[in-house]
């Protein structure tokens, strides 16, 4: 498999770190420690596209959200991290 990072161009999945699932969203300081546990705890395993947080961490470094097909690694998009985190706090306004 390999990423098209917006700095350094398409590179091996070696050179990236997976962190995990891009769509979660961490529960408000006051929420029912229920709801923590399943933050930290709980995940989807889909099948088919999905949102997830890679670093290019032998590369430059920096943190980027790929949409790929979980049944085929088709990449459909990679965008960085900080462009994406902006746009979804938009959203929750």
């Amino acid at each position: 498999m390999r990423i098209a990072c917006p700095h350094c161009g398409p590179r091996g999945v070696d050179e990236f770190s997976y962190l995990g699932d891009a769509t979660l969203t961490r529960p408000a300081p006051d929420a029912a420690e229920a709801a923590f546990s399943d933050y930290v705890y709980l995940r989807e395993n889909p099948a088919g596209e999905h949102r997830e947080l890679w670093q290019h961490a032998s590369g430059c470094q920096s943190w980027l959200v790929v949409t790929r097909d979980t049944r085929t690694h088709a990449i459909s998009q990679v965008e960085a991290a900080r462009d994406v985190a902006p746009a979804r706090s938009k959203g929750a306004a």
